[in-house]
């Protein structure tokens, strides 16, 4: 129990966090929001583990992971600062755990049965219900956001390889301190930098974008830290429905700080998704289950 409240008020976090990035976004950009970030999260990090357990071994694996969570990042960020609504971004967001059952297949080894594959297909309808032609969603930022879930399924499968070598802590620190060589490059994109040409000056924004900001930066490093500590008390099974519940709070906070309504086909489309992954959820249980029950069995 304590491991699922930790994971649901870990997801809260990072909801208030992705609100208060989008906030200051208009004001300081992208490239900007990702040094902020890499600042601030990475050493709120160092000082809660006071140090221990950021060494690395694979460092390959580590980096392509680090560059393409930073490289999904600025997509979220780039989408935000055009427009799409934070409940919008998270139900494009909810394909995610369907991605990661195809990318399993041929990283991990794992098998899909034909209900699984039954789902998943349904699940990708429900993405078809929310990116129509014609609805809120049948924007380019869209199609820029589905591409980045895709890489953000690759990057979970990668951190399950990880964990078999690293320290969460070191994976987390090291996501986050690659977010400032990267924000660096992104400044010279006048679509990422700062509005204006202000160039570096534009870094630091008002004294209330600096309080957003510096939120940002820490409550998105305890995220971090809660959802790793969630997992290392709860079964990853029962965490994984609370991945759904940003939706919840995107909704809540985006009406309350922008006044957005989703539209039906974006909620009706999410929800198509949810269900199919919940589903797939529950066939993983089943064929564990079997697993244990054929090992016992022989034994």
């Amino acid at each position: 129990m304590q491991g699922l409240l930790l994971a649901a008020l870990g997801y809260a976090v990072v909801s208030c966090a992705d609100a208060a990035v989008k906030w200051v976004l208009p004001e300081i950009g992208p490239a900007a929001a990702m040094l902020w970030r890499g600042v601030v999260s990475a050493l709120v990090i160092v000082l809660v583990v006071r140090g221990r357990g950021l060494g690395v071994g694979r460092w390959g694996l580590l980096a392509a992971r680090s560059l393409l969570n930073c490289a999904v990042t600025a997509a979220w960020f780039l989408a935000w600062m055009l427009g799409v609504g934070l409940a919008d971004s998270y139900a494009v967001a909810a394909a995610c755990p369907l991605l990661m059952t195809l990318l399993a297949i041929p990283l991990l080894g794992e098998r899909v049965g034909w209900r699984r594959w039954l789902s998943t297909g349904v699940g990708f309808l429900g993405v078809l219900v929310m990116l129509q032609p014609g609805g809120d969603l049948w924007r380019w930022e869209s199609a820029l956001l589905l591409v980045a879930t895709m890489g953000m399924a690759l990057a979970r499968i990668w951190t399950r390889l990880l964990t078999a070598t690293e320290t969460p802590q070191a994976i987390a620190f090291w996501h986050m301190a690659a977010h400032l060589p990267v924000g660096l490059a992104l400044m010279a994109v006048p679509a990422l930098a700062p509005p204006g040409g202000q160039g570096f000056a534009g870094v630091l924004p008002g004294w209330a974008g600096t309080l957003a900001i510096l939120g940002f930066g820490v409550s998105t490093a305890l995220a971090h830290l809660l959802l790793v500590r969630a997992f290392g008390l709860a079964p990853v099974s029962a965490i994984a429905p609370f991945e759904y519940s940003p939706l919840l709070w995107g909704v809540i906070l985006g009406f309350v700080l922008w006044a957005e309504v989703p539209a039906w086909t974006t909620l009706a489309g999410a929800t198509v998704v949810i269900g199919a992954g919940l589903y797939n959820l529950h066939r993983e249980r089943v064929r564990r289950a079997q697993e244990r029950a054929a090992a016992r069995d022989g034994a």
